[in-house]
């Protein structure tokens, strides 16, 4: 059952705590990969991050940190202790760098509704219109908290803005394609090694043609693009028909290959560069 409220901006915090960690987390997790791969199109953004050399030479790390900083703020929510320290600690890591206010507001908009879309496609369930506007205003808060200027109080306006960002910045460059493709390696890693080809071409099932356009990477084949989506749908009617979900999944709780101690927030990230 969606979220009861009558407030989706009041209870924002408690609406995504519920959607991440009880109703969709492994949905979730996936639609926030696929953001993070829509923002490496953008030559600006993918060109910082390959500048940073982290994705050539941890990309593990890259990933576990940002998903920990993320999950954080999800799972105690932007105002409490950890959440501030956490939204304190990108600050501090973006900080490092010039970064256009335009390309924050990208980024932010792909957190807002990757997730939604994802929903929309292939959860078991349909976010409630309070769940989704309660989604978008938790990002919202979250990005003034990291000092984004300018976002859009409407939903529309801020869902056309990411479409109109990404006619207008998506294109090819060597910078982009090695970040996406050191990010491809990363998932299919988690996999033996005779699925990796199947993983890869299952990750290119999944990206649309302006972003494989971008990345310079073949489509996969039309029985490939059909199997994914057809399996990922299978997915949501098996979850229907099971018991509703009641133990809340903890992605900081996970064991991290690069923290077998556990790990302090404001060390999470790179270490500073020249």
């Amino acid at each position: 059952m969606p979220f009861p409220t009558d407030d989706p901006r009041r209870d924002c915090q408690q609406i995504a705590r519920h959607l991440a960690r009880v109703d969709f987390p492994w949905d979730t997790t996936r639609a926030l990969e696929l953001a993070l791969f829509r923002t490496f199109a953008s030559p600006r953004i993918g060109g910082l991050l390959h500048a940073t050399g982290e994705f050539a030479a941890r990309p593990q790390k890259r990933y576990d940190d940002t998903d920990l900083l993320v999950s954080e703020i999800i799972e105690e929510g932007f105002d409490s202790p950890r959440g501030c320290r956490a939204i304190a600690r990108m600050n501090a890591l973006h900080g490092r760098f010039r970064i256009a206010n335009g390309d924050f507001l990208y980024v932010l908009s792909t957190f807002v509704f990757e997730p939604i879309r994802w929903n929309e496609r292939f959860g078991w369930r349909r976010m409630s219109e309070s769940e989704k506007f309660a989604w978008f205003w938790f990002w919202r808060q979250v990005g003034e908290r990291m000092q984004i200027r300018d976002i859009p109080e409407a939903y529309d306006e801020f869902e056309r803005y990411g479409r109109d960002y990404e006619a207008a910045n998506f294109r090819y460059t060597d910078s982009n394609q090695r970040v996406a493709l050191a990010t491809r390696e990363l998932f299919a890693g988690w996999f033996p090694a005779l699925l990796r080809p199947l993983v890869r071409r299952g990750i290119h099932a999944l990206l649309d043609p302006s972003l494989l356009a971008a990345f310079d990477l073949r489509p996969a084949p039309r029985w490939m693009v059909w199997t994914a989506n057809a399996a990922l749908r299978a997915r949501a009617r098996l979850l229907r028909c099971l018991p509703r979900r009641r133990r809340v999944q903890r992605r900081t709780q996970r064991p991290r290959a690069d923290y077998p101690a556990g790990y302090r927030i404001e060390s999470l990230g790179p270490p500073p560069v020249d």
